[in-house]
């Protein structure tokens, strides 16, 4: 039996159900100054010639367009992108800045528009009738001290996990055939699988654990600003429903990861 990859599913819904209901914001906003970066490819980067492309690039300009507000992007490198924002040099950061503790003391986040679960890789052969419980007492490649060697620790005990310095170390594990599996950051996998289609392929479903796992790809704002947070959630909900979300993940991640 030949295994044929999925690779074009649609995006899963991320926000609570809810929030499909909400409404427009009622205080206008006259445009959307989103800050981002150049060197985090697909999400934003410049391609050869140049041009600021990506996912989030696309996003933000979908979500102004949603909105009927001018947009503009501006560059700035990392290490200042966040003070840039809470400078109020911009209005909202797509940039994959994270959710973290530190960080939601200085900025208000919106709705997740991405999730980053977690996923098995197998070599193709291996893929039909996979099951999880099927791993104990064999070997899964994981980075080292990452949350994903967290989950196998705490969900599958029977598996023997083995260490990595990096995913794409532990993947290239199981394309040799060193290890049976890899469990990992799903996106990373996609990204390795683009190239490695013929060998091996995702297993089974994807782990959402945002406790562990982070809660994926957010925009950040300064703190307070709620009519543009309101602005782009509706937004996100509105390219959800329409299809323009799933669009444009499709267009960016042809190996898709959940």
């Amino acid at each position: 039996m030949t295994y044929t990859p999925i690779s074009a599913q649609p995006l899963p819904y991320h926000a609570d159900p809810d929030a499909r209901e909400i409404l427009p914001s009622l205080t206008p906003i006259p445009a959307i100054r989103f800050l981002t970066t150049a060197d985090f490819p697909p999400f934003n980067y410049r391609d050869e010639s140049g041009e600021l492309v990506g996912f989030n690039i696309d996003l933000a300009r979908r979500i102004c367009a949603e909105v009927d507000v001018a947009c503009t992007i501006q560059v700035w490198p990392w290490d200042q992108a966040a003070a840039a924002l809470s400078d109020n040099l911009g209005d909202a950061l797509i940039a994959g800045l994270a959710m973290t503790p530190e960080n939601g003391e200085l900025f208000d986040f919106s709705a997740t528009y991405l999730a980053l679960p977690g996923r098995f890789v197998t070599r193709k052969d291996a893929i039909a009738g996979f099951r999880p419980e099927g791993l104990a007492g064999k070997q899964v490649a994981v980075r080292d001290g990452s949350a994903h060697a967290t989950f196998l620790q705490r969900y599958l005990p029977g598996v023997e996990a083995v260490p990595f310095d990096s995913e794409l170390a532990g993947l290239d594990a199981v394309k040799s055939g060193q290890v049976d599996a890899w469990f990992g950051d799903a996106m990373r996998g996609a990204f390795w699988l683009n190239d490695n289609l013929a060998c091996c392929g995702f297993a089974g479903e994807a782990y959402f654990r945002p406790a562990l796992f982070g809660e994926g790809f957010t925009i950040a704002l300064p703190a307070g600003h709620d009519p543009v947070r309101h602005a782009i959630d509706w937004a996100l909900v509105r390219l959800k429903q329409n299809g323009a979300l799933d669009e444009l993940y499709l267009r960016w991640f042809p190996v898709g990861f959940y």
